[in-house]
Formats: structure tokens, C-alpha cells, sequence
């Protein structure tokens, strides 16, 4: 349990002076180089993952269970989407109605902490406007024989009406036309579809709205898959260079610090995940944390920070990748051990260099007795979908080891259906709520937006929508996806105490769009959402007593 830690009386002072951020914590920790600042039982079948089923304030609440503490800062949230009724002709959007949800868990919105709202925005979001298409064509096209394909909102549909301006009525147009492309891919009417996603291609553009930028991707997902289904290469499909999904969204370092720095969503789940890793430890003295996806090592240092005057003897943290990312995770382990000189306690950085998950073996963790085990995958876990057998030796390791807390960051999607109409209605949604948080949080540093949602988004969505069978890599799944799937390892849930809910909310706290942010349970499980649309979720788990 976390009593008292040495930065609280420095977060204090930070809090009120609004200096709180990871750049703060970067400088002291000595995490800059130069003017360079810096900011993944039996044999499991893939269809099983198939959509479905410091800096730590002084007045944090004493970690407890999320039961009754939370009432106090719990308010009725949402009751999730209305379900959408899709005419025979179209089905894509009966699809999302019966696969998607949008925090139906616990039906639970997390109050905020002294986040000031934004000023409220006079246009419609990319949600509304995708479920505005949506109603257009399933009245349209359950009353009508569709001749003229191509910009069928000339109709005037009660729900029309809704649109604040102009603009609005053209996105909503916009994606009915996507819509419309892709039933006819669906139904392999090859010509038809291109001729509408002409039209997609003249009114999107990589470098306009949030929504133009959106359906401007998915347009061209659409083409590779009408390439790869028809075996033609053209101009607008595969003759396009398509980078591995995986590698691509590992962004450059000078991008990766700017997206941390603008975007909320990795401060909330570091922070908030370092708080329940120590929320769980107990009066261990030996401390052993296990991370998969070191990257900068951020969360190390959260770590080391809280745990600087916990009575903590010693703290090994062991990084484990693959050997391309050995000299970052070696340049990532002196710059911990640095910043560890300053800390009461002996610190010690090991690396797990394997050519392939399936080579990891429990004698290279160098496990000592008593030492209180933490697993940390970061992002990390969901890269392995599309091969199962890593998977599961990867958590037969992780059983072994027997961790006192196993702390899980992962997207919040259901994008593995075998299904295309599945995966194109999660992924619109998915990827419009992303599309527009990168449109407020990162507005003024468009060269670092256009990269980041060029290479990661542009490069998910083309392989999700495109792809099938082993080439597709890009598989979210929903954290009760991931619930079912720790179970069978013997792993069981554990709730996530108001401390650590309340990191998350201190985060937001310093961004101009933190409002936007939204906060809530599935099970006992954290959904972090951007207006109420799930983007990422943070877990806690342990394995199960066994008598």
C-alpha cells in the first residue's frame, strides 16, 4: 500500500504552480540529451480473440477498493448507443449496432478533478456525423432503389436537420459515400464501389478536417482491398507502399515525444498504472518489474520516483525485446541507472534479448528469492494475436513467474473479426474518435499529426480493412476479450484503487482538451474514452489462490 513517498510535497507545489507533466519528471530524471527532449494451457485458436465476448499528490486517497470510495466521485455516465436498425440492404451498421458498445460496462462516468471545460464547440463531432450517415442511408436506402450512388444526401431526412452548418451536411455526406463504397466491396460490386470512392478521394484529404482526414484513409483501404480481391495492382491501391503495420507504429523519437507531450492518453495509463503496481506490492523490499515495450522508460521512472522512500532495498527492472531494439533498450537502461544514483535504494537494469517470444524462458529473469514480481506489458500484448502460439507461451511464462500484479495497457477496440463489415464499422468509429482527439490536442503541430496519423493510423487501418488471414497484424480486441483470455491462464481481475483513478484525473488536469477525456468501468477495468467513445483500457490482475 502507498502511505507516504518522497515526491509529495514536491507534486503538491507542482499542482498548484500547473507545472505538472512528464517533461517535468523528464528534466529531473535526466531524460534529455542536448536541446533533444524526449516525450510495446491448451493451444489458443486466433478466432478466440474475435470481437465479442514524484508526482503522487500528498492528498491522494489512501489506496482501497473502488466500492464504496467511489461512489464519491462517481456519476450516472451514459447508457451507451441505441442500437441501430439496418435495413436488409445494408447491414454494416446493424453490425456495430450488435458488436460495438460505447461504455456499457458498469454504465459508470468517472467525475473529473478541477478539469476545466472547454469552451463548447459550435460543429458536430466525428461520432455524431458517422451516426448521422448512418440514419441518412438506412432511411434512404429501406425506402429507395438506389440509382445515383454518389451523394445521396440531396434527400432532406429528419435527421438532417441536426447539422450545425454547411460544413457539417458535406461530412456527413462524406462518410455516407463511405458507407456506401463499402457495402458495395462487401457485396464484391467492384466498379461501383470505385466509382463512389472517386468521389470519397475528391471531398477527403490527408491534411483536412479531422473527418476528411479519416475517411481519406479508409478510401484508400478500400482500393488495396478492391486490388487484392480483384488481383489488380493500380495507382490508388497496391502499387502504394505498405509499410509493416507493426513497424509503423513505432513513430519516430522527435514524433513519439510530441505525441506523449500533447496527448494525454500515456500519461493517464503510466501514472495510473504505476500507482496500482504499487498500490500491490506491499512491504516487499526486493521489487522486480518486468516490462515488455520499455520504449523510453517513462514508467520506470515514474516507479523509482514512488518508490524512493517506500523502505524499498532493491529494484531490478529486467526489459524484454527483441535484439532490433537492443541499443534503445540499453540507452534507456543508462539513463535509468543515472537517474537511480539519486534514490535510497540499489537499482539494477537487466535486458532479455530474444530472437523470437517463443525463446523466452523463465532462467533468464534471474528470478531471486523473495523478490515481489511485477509484469508490465505496455501495449504490447495485442501484437501477438495473429500468432497465437506466442501468446500462449508468453502466458505460461508470465504464470510461472508468479507475479504479485500483472498491469495491463491495451487499446480498447474490437477490430479482429473475421467479418469485413465488422471490422470496417469498429474501426470508423474507433479511428474517427482518434482522428478528431489528434485534431484538438495536437492542432498547433501539424508536421507531428500528419506523421502520426500517416504511419500509425493510415498504416492500422489500411491492414484491418484490407487484409485477411496472417497478413493481418493489427488485431484489437476489447478488454472482455482480454478477461476471458487472462482467465484461462488462471488470472483473476483486481479492482483499481481511487488513487490510482485519481493520477489519471491529475493528468488531465493540465490539458486544454482533459474535458474531452472520459473515464470508465468494464468490470474492474479502467476505459479511458475519448467523448464517451473507448480508446484504451488499464487492468489489474493476479493470479487466482489456489487451496
Amino acid at each position: 500500500m502507498l502511505n507516504n513517498i518522497s515526491q509529495t510535497e514536491q507534486f503538491s507545489t507542482s499542482i498548484a504552480s500547473d507545472e505538472y507533466s512528464l517533461e517535468k519528471l523528464a528534466k529531473e530524471s535526466g531524460f534529455y540529451e542536448g536541446d533533444q527532449e524526449w516525450g510495446g494451457s491448451e493451444s489458443i485458436d486466433m478466432d478466440f480473440f474475435t470481437c465479442g465476448t514524484s508526482f503522487f499528490a500528498q492528498s491522494t486517497p489512501q489506496p482501497s477498493s473502488c466500492g464504496d470510495e467511489f461512489k464519491k466521485i462517481i456519476e450516472p455516465g451514459k447508457t451507451g448507443f441505441d442500437r441501430f436498425h439496418s435495413s436488409s440492404s445494408f447491414e454494416i451498421l446493424n453490425k456495430y449496432g450488435s458488436r460495438c458498445r460505447r461504455f456499457n460496462g458498469e454504465n459508470k462516468n468517472l467525475q473529473k478533478y478541477g478539469t476545466e471545460a472547454n469552451k463548447p464547440s459550435f460543429g458536430l463531432s466525428i461520432e455524431k456525423i458517422i451516426r448521422l450517415a448512418s440514419e441518412n442511408f438506412i432511411e434512404y436506402s429501406s425506402t429507395s432503389q438506389i440509382s445515383n450512388e454518389v451523394s445521396i444526401l440531396s434527400h432532406p431526412y429528419p435527421s438532417s436537420i441536426l447539422c450545425h452548418s454547411k460544413e457539417d451536411s458535406q461530412a456527413v455526406e462524406l462518410v455516407q459515400n463511405l458507407l456506401l463504397s463499402a457495402e458495395k466491396v462487401n457485396e464484391k460490386q467492384y466498379e461501383r464501389a470505385k466509382k463512389i470512392l472517386l468521389e470519397c478521394n475528391r471531398m477527403s484529404s490527408p491534411k483536412g478536417t479531422p473527418i476528411q482526414r479519416l475517411v481519406f484513409y479508409f478510401t484508400e483501404a478500400l482500393y488495396d482491398k478492391i486490388d487484392r480481391e480483384t488481383g489488380n495492382i493500380t495507382r490508388k491501391g497496391l502499387s502504394k507502399k505498405n509499410d509493416d503495420p507493426l513497424e509503423a507504429l513505432k513513430s519516430s523519437e522527435e514524433t513519439m515525444i510530441a505525441f506523449h507531450k500533447e496527448v494525454p492518453l500515456s500519461q493517464i495509463t503510466k501514472f495510473a498504472g504505476i500507482q496500482s503496481v504499487v498500490d500491490n506490492i506491499g512491504d516487499a523490499k526486493k521489487i522486480h518489474f518486468i516490462i515488455f515495450e520499455i520504449r523510453k522508460g517513462i514508467q520506470c521512472t515514474i516507479l523509482m520516483q514512488a518508490l524512493s522512500e517506500n523502505c524499498v532495498e532493491h529494484l531490478k527492472i529486467t526489459s524484454v525485446g527483441m535484439k532490433t531494439s537492443r541499443a534503445s533498450m540499453e540507452k534507456t537502461g543508462t539513463q535509468l541507472t543515472s537517474f537511480s544514483k539519486s534514490l535510497g535504494f540499489r537499482f539494477s537494469f537487466n535486458i532479455v534479448i530474444v530472437d523470437d517470444i517463443l525463446d523466452l524462458d523463465k532462467s533468464q529473469f534471474e528470478i531471486e528469492e523473495n523478490e515481489a514480481i511485477i509484469v508490465y506489458p505496455d501495449f504490447a500484448l495485442t501484437n501477438m494475436i495473429g500468432r497465437s502460439d506466442m501468446l500462449e507461451h508468453l502466458m505460461k511464462l508470465i504464470k510461472a513467474l508468479n507475479p504479485c500484479v500483472m498491469v495491463v495497457t491495451e487499446v480498447e477496440a474490437n477490430c479482429n473479426s473475421p467479418i469485413f463489415v465488422d471490422r470496417f464499422v469498429e474501426a470508423l468509429f474507433f479511428y474517427g474518435a482518434s482522428f478528431e482527439l489528434m485534431g484538438d490536442c495536437m492542432k498547433n503541430d501539424e508536421k507531428h499529426r500528419f506523421i502520426a496519423e500517416g504511419t500509425c493510423f493510415g498504416s492500422s487501418i489500411r491492414n484491418i480493412i484490407a487484409t485477411e488471414g496472417g497478413e493481418r497484424k493489427i488485431r484489437h480486441v476489447s478488454v472482455s476479450v482480454w478477461r476471458a483470455f487472462f482467465e484461462r491462464f488462471g488470472f483473476e481481475e483486481i479492482e483499481l484503487s481511487v488513487s490510482s483513478i485519481y493520477q489519471a484525473n491529475l493528468v488531465l488536469k493540465n490539458f486544454a482538451f482533459g474535458d474531452s477525456f472520459t473515464f470508465d468501468f468494464d468490470g474492474k477495468s479502467l476505459i479511458i474514452g475519448w467523448k464517451g467513445t473507448p480508446i484504451s483500457s488499464l487492468s489489474a490482475w493476479k493470479l487466482k489462490c489456489t487451496t
